[in-house]
Parts: C-alpha cells; structure tokens; sequence
C-alpha cells in the first residue's frame, strides 16, 4: 500500500512539475521587434510583429525609440531581434567602420557579406525606395524657380529646417552642403515630425523629407531634383540576429516573408491613414497583411467606448512606469549622494573632484547619456534609471555640501566643548541643521526627475514620454497632452510632497525662507 501511495504522489507531482514548465516553454518562443520613431517605421514594425505572432510566437514591439543608433545598438546587445532599416543607412552609418578595415561596400551582396560578420541577417528588398529628398511649398518654389537643390545656391535667404538625425548623418546635411557647395544658410534643428509643421506655418522654406511620406501630397510640396545624384538608395530590408534566426527558422521565414511585397504607392498609402487619417498603426498593418498575405490578424476596436478604455489603460500604465523610473532613480541618488555630500564637506580636495564630477555629469545632453548606458544595460527602464540616477547626484551632493560647510562655527565649537566625538557630533548637530538644505536638493533632484524621465521613452523605459512622442508624431495635441499634462501634476505633487516632509521633520526655526 505504501509503496501504491508513493507511485501516486510521484505521478501527482510530475503531473504539476510539467504544468508548471508549460509556460516557460512556451516563454522561449518570445520575440521582440524594434522600429524608430516615425511613422512608417512602427508601420513596419507593426508588420512584424503580426507576422511573428501567426507563427504562435508571443511578440513585442518596442514602438519609436530613438535614432538609428539606438536600434542598432540594441540589436547587436539581442534587446531587440529584428527591425527595418534601409540600405543607404546601412552603408553610411551602420557599415561606416567597414571600409577602413578593408572592406568594400558597393553592392546589397557586400552589406550582407558585412553584415553576416556581425552576426546579422539582411533580408533582400521589401520593395520600396524611401530615399532623402528636399521639399519646399510648391506655390514658393514655383515663384522662385526652385525645381532642382542646386537651384537654392541663388537663394541663400531661405530658412531651412532640418531633422536632428539628417544634420549629423554621414549622408547627410553637412556633405550634401559641401555637395552642391551651397552659401551659409540658416539652419533650424527640429524633429522630422515637426517639420512639415513648421513648412505649412511658414517658419521655415525648406526640409529634409522621405519619398514615401504622406505629407509630400497633404501639403503639396514639390521634391527637389537631386541633380548632382548625391542621396544614395535607401531600400528598405529587414534586419535580424542570425542566432535568433538560427534559433527559431519557422518565425524568421515568416518574418521575411514580407520581401519583396511592398511597393512606394503602397507604403506612402499605408503612412496616409495612420497620419491623415488618424487609424491605428496595428489595424493598418493588419490590414495589409490579411489582404495581401491572406493572413488571420487581430483588428482592434475603434469605437469611441474602446479608445477611451486604451486612455485610461494608458494613463495607469505610464504613470506607474513613470512613478516607478523616478522613485526607483531618486532612492539610488539619495543614499549615494548624502554620504558623497557628508565626505565633501569633510576633505577639501575630495570634495572639489567630487563636485567636479557630478557637475559634469550634469552638463552630459541627456539623449547621449541615454545611448552609453544602452550597451551596459539594455534597452527598457535600467538604462533611463541609471540616467535619472546620475542627474540628481549634483543637487544632493551639492546641498548637502553646502548645508554643513554653513553650520556656524560657535555651534560646531559648542559642540566639541561638551565633548561629542566626531560620529555624535554629525548625527546630533550638524545632519539635523544641515538638513532644510539636504531636503531642498532632494526636491530639486525630484522635480528635474520627472522632467528629464520623458526622454526614457526614445529608449523604451515608457512613462509619460510614450503618448508625448506619439503625439509628436501623428501632430496629435490630445496625445501630447496625454503626457505632458499628467508629467507636470507629478512635478506639482512633489513639490507639495517635499513640503510636507520639510514641516514634518525640520524645525520651524531651521527651514529655509
């Protein structure tokens, strides 16, 4: 009977051993595609990540994040498996250390014979060109007789408005000035987004644009003939990790399946609906995919009801993303910068490197500070919070510093009089006075965090910036708002938080005025 009982418990136990494997094993099946933050890259991503999920396979995508670097970085890091980037961006930027080391990069063949040593897989064309080009109002080109970029040598009053990303390219403005040696413009930097914004507004002439963009039409604009042939092709291919492809060959066969299936007019068409007409990158996608592809994929509901349930479901979402980057950031700087601030005030020259390095640290522009901490950290919340983490160390620090190097020297006297040891001495006298000071950089640090943790989002850390780039993006003003208003509600509630806390813990005598 014993040994029935035992059998039974064996069998039991087994039973509920492989129950809870199930999942894990179905967890390995995970993929995770990236794009970049304008529109036809989420379409594309969007494509993806449709096509990996017919397979079975659970998919994320991780939505807009920052420029071309950033994706590539994390494809190499395996943060993301597969994204879509185009040929002349591969050349120029991706490849750009591959010609001096000997390499020659002419041909597509020579990209993915380059590509493959880095362990990625590049895919042949999805179809469609979406080289650069310039554009400027078709009624202002026409009056000035503007039909080729080398026509603006003659106009060297035009504003010219240039996306951040095209003013720092290797193909980008810089040689295509030296190119067509154009005279000395003036130059606004901006986001691509925005752009045709501030071209329908008047605020500048001309700007960077992408052939397939759906704007080129909407606002008619008339696309300068590249006369010198200086913008190279941007063919659109997908780029994948070969161990991931190794690893799962039925979801990267499907995922390629979209080669070759992708012209210009269908692509500029697909950017239409998701910018003009305000339907949702996932339904377009979907869309396109069950047509051509005669594929099953989900639609999601746009009735009025249902988008105000994925607002709400937004706001909970990125307000506990965003809570959690400052608190988690904030606690981190506080228990690393109070002691740094205490050691500061007590060795001189410690002091003068420490607040020498926190200060520079500061002047770091965040979106770079983002980019080191992505080959450390990954993409996601660890790389943002490591950011906010190293912007709040100066205002401690500092105020911490300050807060006991202005003790009074009669008080500090007193103390040593009565014959406290040093330990005592900064417990009981000087943390307490110099505490109104310490409070007063903690609220600062706090108020910057929630500031500076929007930019998380061109990384994939979420928060409010999520609906903000969104919104930038679509040019949809509820979208930012979404963002924007609940981001400065935080900022007012930390102050208030702090203000508390001063009433609560300091004397009334000792709080700052």
């Amino acid at each position: 009977m014993m040994q029935v009982a035992v059998r039974r418990i064996t069998m039991n136990l087994a039973f509920l051993v492989s129950l809870l494997l199930a999942p894990t094993t179905r967890a390995e099946t995970e993929v995770k595609v990236g794009s970049k933050g304008f529109t036809e890259s989420v379409l594309l991503g969007e494509c993806l990540a449709h096509l990996a999920r017919s397979t079975g396979a659970r998919c994320e995508h991780k939505a807009e994040l920052g420029g071309t670097q950033v994706l590539w970085k994390a494809l190499q890091a395996g943060d993301v498996d597969a994204y879509v980037d185009y040929t002349g961006t591969i050349r120029e930027e991706l490849l750009s250390d591959a010609i001096p080391e000997g390499n020659t990069i002419r041909s597509e063949q020579d990209m993915r014979e380059a590509m493959a040593k880095k362990g990625i897989l590049m895919s042949d064309r999805l179809g469609f060109n979406n080289t650069y080009a310039l554009g400027m109002r078709e009624a202002d080109a026409a009056r000035l007789g503007i039909t080729r970029i080398s026509d603006l040598r003659n106009h060297p009053k035009l504003e010219i408005g240039i996306s951040d990303e095209f003013m720092e390219r290797q193909d980008g403005w810089k040689q295509l000035a030296e190119k067509y040696r154009f005279p000395d413009f003036r130059i606004k930097t901006m986001d691509h987004n925005l752009a045709y914004r501030g071209l329908e507004k008047g605020a500048i002439d001309v700007t960077d644009i992408y052939t397939t963009d759906a704007e080129i039409d909407f606002y008619k604009l008339r696309v300068l003939e590249d006369d010198l042939g200086y913008f190279p092709t941007y063919y659109a291919v997908i780029l994948m990790r070969q161990e991931f492809a190794d690893r799962n060959p039925p979801i990267a066969a499907k995922i390629l399946e979209l080669v070759g299936k992708l012209d210009s007019k269908t692509m500029s068409a697909m950017s239409a609906k998701v910018r003009l007409d305000r339907e949702l990158e996932s339904n377009v996608a979907a869309s396109f995919l069950n047509e051509v592809m005669q594929l099953d994929a989900p639609m999601l509901e746009v009735g009025r009801k249902d988008q105000f349930a994925r607002m709400v479901q937004r706001l909970i979402k990125t307000t506990r993303e965003h809570v959690l980057l400052v608190a988690i950031s904030l606690l981190l700087a506080i228990m690393c910068a109070v002691p740094l601030g205490t050691l500061s005030a007590k060795n001189e020259h410690f002091g003068n490197v420490i607040l020498g390095v926190v200060s520079v640290v500061q002047t770091l522009p965040s979106m770079a500070l983002l980019v080191f901490m992505i080959p450390i950290f990954g993409l996601g919340a660890l790389p943002a919070i490591a950011a906010l983490f190293f912007y709040s160390l100066l205002p401690i620090v500092r105020n911490t510093y300050s807060g006991l190097t202005q003790i009074p020297t009669n008080t500090m006297e007193s103390a040593v009089v009565l014959g406290l040891p040093p330990a005592a001495r900064l417990k009981l006298v000087e943390i307490p006075l110099a505490m109104p000071s310490i409070l007063a950089g903690i609220k600062t640090a706090a108020v910057i965090n929630v500031g500076t943790a929007t930019i998380g989002a061109l990384i994939g850390a979420g928060g409010y910036g999520a609906p903000i780039l969104t919104g930038i993006r679509l040019m949809s003003l509820p979208l930012i708002l979404q963002g924007a208003i609940p981001a400065a509600a935080m900022a007012v509630l930390v102050q208030y938080a702090f203000s508390f806390v001063e009433k609560r813990f300091v004397s009334p005598g000792l709080r700052l005025r």
